[in-house]
């Protein structure tokens, strides 16, 4: 059967899988580190995918490509197709006055949210294009076109240089500032807002399984995608399906038909790739807070999962709240984590530990409690990303989500999804290939709506409240 591949262009690094387009099934891998920092010379991605790809065993074999990459980061181009300057990262905080300068000429948040779904922070596209043009007005100038890394990928493996070419997805452009997910349709007078009246030229927004070109060996070029998208499209997600992934921060969204338009602007209203929407939420606090957790104790993950199921739900009274980096969702940037309820008799090293897993699930189901509130329903939770190793992760879950838990086979989720959408565009059928999603374990528990109880009281705390 045909092969086809999927990209996920992250901010760390470049994954190529080489898969069958009928099953799925991974015939091989190749990977490269991308450079740290928050703004990076969108070259290195492309030095990047193709180390890859020749790690991969090269492309020459495969039929259909598609990229997968992360979301809002600005490449801008000259009317040539050249690389203006390097490109701000989702990461780069810089932009964040820009943000707050955004908000209040469209009249607020929520403007912005019944407009695009989306309210400016520093990380998406629209707050960067505004400290371009305020910071680098030469550079503002010299902007023909702007693009995200995926379409700038995508564009370059097609190997046009006309800036009119460049092709993106629903799923990325929502991630803009600048294009409606429920409309479809871009907002040129927010793109001129932004630029201070200049008005580059946009991608062409496809389809989920569009064309969008092919490769110089002729394989078919699908529209790719965000990262969530891509992911969730890889975990076969389907609407009712909230998709939890627990990395270096902590990302919740969900399949659904309902267009989010959140004036607290908490719900971002994204797209996923597959013509639905995708409300998302975002904290900063991921992972690391065990790690925090487990340094603060003396003792390695797999000591840190016994000691929190060794104690008692509640912890006997103990809260963590796992503001350790400040937090985003809520909007509380100037926050600190705090432990809360401590006395003589409940402050062990077993409660500790249990303190630190709920806190850091409580702070998810804050989320999904924000998704919910805008009509979309949870009926399962798909549980990923590298904390998803954690045993104590797994078995608490549920009780604080009062959900069943279900935890794939550990994959490369946004690759897998590339790979996905590049079968559909070859297929050209109505849907996506059936694949096997591994989703091989599922984990249960009594609901502990005490603890979520517990932790909402502890939170205003955290502030200095009463």
């Amino acid at each position: 059967m045909p092969l086809v591949a999927g990209v996920d262009s992250s901010t760390q690094s470049c994954k190529v899988l080489v898969c069958d387009s009928d099953s799925g099934e991974i015939a091989r891998s190749g990977t490269a580190p991308h450079p740290d920092g928050t703004e990076v010379d969108p070259a290195a991605w492309w030095a990047a995918l193709q180390t890859a790809i020749e790690n991969a065993g090269g492309l020459d074999d495969v039929a259909a490509v598609s990229v997968g990459a992360q979301q809002h980061g600005m490449v801008c181009l000259d009317e040539s197709g050249k690389v203006v300057r390097d490109a701000l990262l989702w990461n780069d905080t810089r932009s964040s006055a820009a943000a707050t300068d955004l908000v209040d000429e469209l009249g607020g948040a929520a403007e912005w949210a019944k407009r695009v779904g989306v309210v400016p922070v520093a990380a998406i596209t629209v707050s960067k294009l505004r400290w371009l043009a305020d910071h680098e007005p030469e550079h503002a100038a010299a902007t023909a076109a702007v693009c995200l890394p995926h379409d700038w990928l995508t564009w370059r493996l097609s190997g046009s240089t006309d800036v009119g070419a460049v092709r993106t997805d629903r799923s990325d452009a929502s991630g803009t500032g600048y294009f409606s997910a429920e409309a479809g349709t871009y907002q040129d007078d927010l793109l001129e807002l932004a630029m201070r009246g200049r008005r580059p030229r946009l991608p062409t927004v496809l389809g989920p399984h569009d064309i969008s070109g092919q490769t110089s060996s002729g394989a078919t070029l699908g529209p790719g995608a965000g990262d969530n998208a891509a992911a969730a499209l890889g975990l076969g997600a389907q609407p009712g399906d909230f998709v939890v992934s627990l990395g270096t921060s902590g990302v919740v969204s969900a399949v659904g038909h309902a267009a989010p338009h959140d004036a607290e602007g908490i719900v971002a209203g994204f797209a996923d790739a597959a013509g639905r929407q995708l409300p998302l939420v975002c904290t900063l606090n991921g992972a690391p807070v065990l790690a925090a957790v487990a340094g603060m104790l003396g003792v390695d993950f797999d000591e840190l999962d016994r000691l929190a199921l060794s104690a008692a739900s509640g912890a006997g009274g103990l809260t963590l709240v796992p503001y350790l980096e400040g937090e985003r969702s809520p909007n509380l940037p100037h926050a600190a984590g705090a432990l809360q309820g401590m006395t003589a008799r409940n402050l062990t090293a077993a409660n500790i530990a249990r303190a630190g897993v709920e806190g850091l699930l409580c702070s998810l189901a804050y989320c999904l409690d924000k998704i919910a509130a805008h009509g979309v329903e949870a009926e399962r939770i798909i549980l990923v990303g590298g904390g998803a190793r954690s045993e104590a992760i797994r078995v608490i879950a549920p009780a604080i989500f009062g959900k069943p838990v279900l935890v794939p086979t550990p994959a490369e989720y946004v690759a897998l999804g590339a790979a996905r959408q590049a079968a559909w565009a070859l297929s050209q059928s109505d849907s996506p290939p059936s694949w096997s999603f591994g989703i091989t374990t599922m984990f249960t528990a009594d609901p502990a709506p005490e603890v979520l109880d517990q932790y909402r009281l502890a939170q205003p705390l955290t502030l200095g409240q009463t």
